[in-house]
């Protein structure tokens, strides 16, 4: 099936003969869905920390901070940021003139309010020889949005969203890029540096870098601060070959075999590359401006408190386990822990003896630690926290995706529709084991739970494979945290009109 012009093209992306074969059987099998105990709720495996109890784990976040450990903020950015222009694409390509749908007609009659007015307004000055408003009051609305969406003009369709303008300021308008810089500053920072590291997509590296450059002194000099940013891309060897509907290798017109971004999944190899003790999580797009991060830093350094509290107590019990010096009863202590502090859960656990027992107790703590944000279900559409049977038989915390969960099952289905929380991709992780060595974070992957979709190129209908997603599935054998945060603390942009909310004002 694969000719020698194949090998060598799966060799050029550091890509064995054996994954393809791999891949192309799961084409033919698919994926099993998850088995679920519950959606996770409060009390039940959400924890909901009341004033007090907020107060204390920012301290615990102040005093790790003070201890000169290595933290980053690491800010999934890759991707055009077209699927957010996606009405106004089909507006420049409508037979019609004027705007015409509430969505059309929301972004003229609110355009003076967009960050990116000024800039818009002055390459309509350049390219068409009238502002913005003039073009308006002539009926010539395609020009303004083709002016935005192309390369003639701003060429928003096809830049990354972490370099389009968002948010207004008396000193000028910010990138979600500046943004994550200003938070990265606020939350993240310690012993007077900040890390940010960026994924970026190949095309876009030397935009981003130029931009970064541009502005990063700026905010050094605002908040007192040295900035390390760094940046990588996806690898090729994480991309997932492409297959026809017969699960054949799908070509394009000159007979190569097709291979496609595997998804967010793909970034746990950049993640395992990054050298830190913690390292935060969370989705280019949201953000907010200055005058709303409060609930976003207090919540950002509860989760990270937390963290660092739960890991210090896993830490000393797995120096525990390892002296030989502890007894029955200190066993069931560390049970205690894993069970409630950790939601990790055997049902069998009272048949172990104590040297399986501790076996068993030191391989669940001795892994990655994540808390993850969730917040109140308000009907957005993506993931949520349950309990999830793993593959040894214990039950845990997952982020869960739709995908992943069999919908003719009409037990798991209400769970999924009536689940009271939501993942918006709020996370902060703890990557090294007790004795300050880095886990292999491939190694904790759910292979298991990557999942098929349909796509298309040049009009044929292909199936695309997604790697275990970076949250679901790439961080599936982590001990898993979920904490309430705020609705405030969630505001994503799908589309442009997205930016025209209060909370983006």
């Amino acid at each position: 099936m694969l000719s020698q012009e194949d090998l060598k093209q799966i060799a050029l992306k550091g890509i064995t003969e054996q994954q393809i074969e791999t891949q192309l059987e799961e084409f033919k099998t698919g994926f099993p869905f998850l088995k679920l105990e519950a959606a996770a709720a409060i009390g039940k495996g959400i924890i909901a920390p009341d004033g007090a109890e907020r107060g204390q784990l920012i301290a615990a976040w102040d005093a790790y901070k003070a201890c000169g450990k290595n933290i980053v903020k690491f800010v999934p950015a890759s991707g055009a940021a077209s699927r957010m222009f996606k009405d106004m694409f089909a507006f420049v390509d409508a037979d019609y003139d004027v705007p015409t749908t509430d969505f059309e007609k929301k972004y003229f009659d609110n355009i003076h309010k967009f960050a990116f007015f000024e800039e818009l307004n002055a390459v309509c000055k350049k390219n068409e020889g009238k502002g913005i408003d003039e073009l308006i009051a002539a009926g010539n609305y395609k020009a303004v949005a083709a002016n935005m969406l192309q390369a003639k003009g701003l060429n928003y369709g096809q830049l990354p969203k972490g370099l389009l303008l968002f948010h207004n300021y008396k000193e000028g308008a910010r990138t979600p890029m500046e943004e994550h810089l200003v938070e990265g500053a606020l939350y993240a920072s310690s012993n007077g540096e900040a890390n940010v590291h960026f994924t970026v997509s190949h095309e876009h590296m030397e935009l981003f870098e130029k931009k970064v450059a541009d502005k990063k002194d700026d905010y050094a000099k605002k908040y007192g601060i040295k900035y390390n940013i760094s940046f990588s891309e996806q690898k090729p060897s994480t991309d997932t070959l492409a297959a026809n509907a017969d699960n054949t290798p799908f070509r394009t017109e000159d007979g190569k075999l097709l291979f496609r971004p595997g998804g967010h999944g793909a970034l746990i190899e950049n993640l395992n590359e990054i050298d830190a003790d913690i390292i935060f999580i969370k989705n280019i797009d949201n953000v907010v401006p200055d005058r709303l991060k409060g609930d976003t830093v207090t919540y950002k350094q509860v989760i990270a408190g937390l963290l660092v509290t739960l890991q210090k107590k896993a830490f000393e019990y797995l120096k525990v386990l390892d002296s030989g010096s502890y007894d029955h009863e200190k066993l069931e202590e560390i049970i205690r822990f894993v069970q409630r502090d950790l939601c990790c859960r055997k049902a069998d656990i009272k048949e172990l003896e104590d040297a399986e027992l501790v076996i068993y107790l030191r391989k669940k703590l001795n892994r990655p630690m994540r808390v993850c944000g969730v917040v109140k279900n308000v009907g957005e559409p993506g993931g949520g926290p349950f309990l999830t049977y793993n593959q040894d038989g214990t039950v845990s915390l997952q982020i869960l995706e739709s995908s992943q969960i069999d919908k003719s099952n009409a037990e798991y289905q209400k769970m999924f529709t009536e689940g009271t929380h939501f993942n918006p991709v709020d996370l902060v992780c703890a990557v090294k084991d007790y004795k300050g060595q880095p886990f292999n974070l491939p190694a904790f992957v759910d292979k298991n739970t990557g999942f098929i979709s349909s796509k298309s190129k040049g009009g044929k209908e292909l199936k695309a494979l997604e790697l275990p997603g970076l949250w679901n599935g790439a961080m599936s054998d982590w001990n898993t945290i979920f904490v309430e945060v705020p609705l405030s603390t969630f505001n994503p942009v799908k589309t442009v009109n997205d930016l025209l909310r209060d909370q983006h004002q």
